[in-house]
């Protein structure tokens, strides 16, 4: 696949016949595409835009999304493992050879969302339909927000060039700024009223995911601000006022989460890519790290057992919850206690059911999937309000963050759940209540909000819970607390245990796309190493000291 192709083959398909020059133009007047019309309606180009938030589905390249990804990066941040042997991701490794595996991000900002935002864009603007512009302005910055903080440097200033074959790129200073000036043009186009701006019509295309609602779509672009400020903590620039304020314009009740819906019409490509029917995760197999988080062995959280624990997690035949040590398949795990897959059969069983009435949360086949929650913003803000030392509002959010999810996890994830372990007011107010979850100020920690922010993003984000983690060098010790780490309980593989390629270091970003990249971008990736066989744990500016 050539750059050019890469870059601009769904923007043909997206208009139909190209537009050729001269004497072209008039065998292109008589010669339509029978297949697509020249120009269709931004309502018709939006909704493939929202399928590519999680997991596209197209004839030209499917699975472009975070989704596919999340696979593996929940491996490095131990959401999951493989239920067989040392997979190489279990491992901490990256992508290898000619494989594309970790490149669906790449692939869904350049190629799903790519043409097709800036077409949206473009005759939104000619049509005066300003909702549209705005929303795809959103999309392009929470798309350029992911891929930055997957692969750091970024083609930025020659992107979406189909007569460029080679590109250079841009670090991640220069991204984030972008990003922020995005969020703000988008803000803007949000904001006008009058001319095609119309609630209903932008429900045509919206119809999965704010169905219209342009005030939601201003909040999740205030989430996208407040992520790109939270993520700079261990920089000069870390501003947690600025975090604070965009929070509180952000997402702060479940009504407005940011959240993909899915028609499950029985065709894979409109349902949840978790789910059986896309059969994506039948190997996967919860880790020991979250189980233990939720049964509470977890040091932090010792003797407190989590009321959301069945609707996030499978059970063992001895109806106890157990995890596989993340790299280690089934050993030290007898069959009495190895889980059940995520679908509900057994721990060997690699194959999808036909139906998903055993299956619950994300993994269903047309259960929601969360971008971004009003649980996540309650969890920056309680950050943010740590770092400036104000415990009792640091302490509030956190709290109001656990009772979020709760929230969530009942109203939309309740199915399957077994009855006596279903969340009640009695025992989510317990579970609150407790000293260990909610503690006094002088024992609350750092490690208490990465946690409980940790379950609350648990299976959706693993991208972002991913970002946190390197924040915090996977094993940082808790700033106050340095006998604990941030992520009390984590263990990461071993020196001895990580990928070959890694030299015993810990991962922190994915390569590029292969089928795109390291074929005819040579010259620039060589100028940031990006052929090392170690590049994949270079760490990231982001979160560099």
């Amino acid at each position: 696949m050539t750059r050019k192709y890469f870059y601009g083959l769904l923007g043909m398909l997206v208009l139909g016949a190209a537009t050729f020059s001269g004497c072209k133009k008039q065998i292109d007047a008589a010669y339509l595409n029978p297949n697509a019309t020249v120009r269709v309606p931004i309502e018709q180009i939006l909704p493939g835009l929202i399928g590519n938030l999680t997991g596209s589905s197209s004839a030209a390249g499917s699975a472009y999304g975070t989704a596919n990804d999340g696979i593996q990066i929940g491996r490095y941040v131990q959401f999951w493992g493989q239920n067989t042997g040392a997979n190489q991701f279990d491992q901490m490794g990256g992508a290898t050879g000619t494989s594309d595996v970790l490149g669906s991000v790449w692939a869904m900002y350049y190629y799903g969302h790519g043409e097709n935002v800036n077409k949206m864009i473009l005759w939104g603007i000619e049509e005066k339909k300003w909702d549209y512009v705005g929303v795809g302005l959103a999309l392009r910055a929470w798309g350029m927000l992911v891929n930055t903080n997957m692969y750091g440097p970024m083609i930025l200033r020659e992107a979406f060039r189909p007569e460029q074959l080679v590109f250079n790129y841009e670090d991640q200073p220069e991204v984030y700024d972008s990003v922020r000036s995005i969020c703000r043009q988008a803000i803007g186009y949000l904001n006008l009223k009058g001319d095609g701006v119309s609630r209903d019509n932008l429900a045509k295309g919206d119809a999965f995911f704010y169905n219209g609602d342009t005030e939601k779509w201003k909040k999740f672009v205030y989430a996208v601000m407040a992520r790109s400020f939270n993520h700079l903590n261990n920089k000069a620039e870390y501003q947690p006022d600025s975090v604070l304020f965009y929070c509180n314009l952000s997402i702060n009740v479940n009504a407005d989460n940011a959240t993909a819906k899915f028609a499950n019409t029985g065709i894979t490509g409109t349902s949840n890519f978790y789910g059986p029917l896309r059969n994506n995760v039948g190997g996967l197999r919860q880790s020991d790290f979250i189980a233990n988080l939720m049964n509470g062995t977890n040091p932090l959280f010792t003797g407190v057992p989590d009321p959301r624990a069945l609707y996030l997690l499978r059970s063992n035949p001895s109806n106890t919850l157990t995890g596989t040590r993340v790299g280690n398949g089934a050993t030290g795990l007898p069959v009495a206690i190895q889980p059940q897959n995520f679908w509900g059969g057994l721990f060997s069983s690699l194959a999808a059911p036909t139906v998903d009435t055993a299956a619950r949360y994300i993994f269903k086949n047309g259960a929601p999937f969360p971008i971004i929650t009003a649980s996540e913003i309650q969890f920056m803000k309680a950050e943010a309000h740590y770092y400036k030392r104000n415990k009792a509002a640091a302490i509030a959010a956190y709290r109001e963050g656990i009772s979020l999810n709760f929230d969530l996890l009942l109203s939309d994830y309740n199915s399957n759940v077994p009855v006596a372990n279903q969340i009640t007011p009695a025992n989510k107010a317990a579970y609150l209540a407790n000293p260990r979850v909610v503690p006094t100020p002088d024992a609350f920690s750092l490690s208490h909000i990465m946690l409980q922010k940790y379950i609350a993003l648990y299976g959706h984000c693993p991208i972002e819970t991913w970002t946190d983690m390197r924040r915090y060098h996977y094993i940082d010790p808790d700033p106050e607390f340095p006998a604990q780490q941030v992520y009390a309980g984590f263990v990461p593989p071993s020196p001895a245990a990580l990928f070959i390629n890694n030299n015993q270091k810990y991962v922190y970003r994915a390569r590029p796309r292969f089928n795109s990249e390291y074929l005819y971008n040579v010259v620039t990736l060589n100028k940031f190493g990006a052929f090392a066989l170690d590049y994949h744990t270079v760490e990231m500016w982001f979160s560099r000291k």
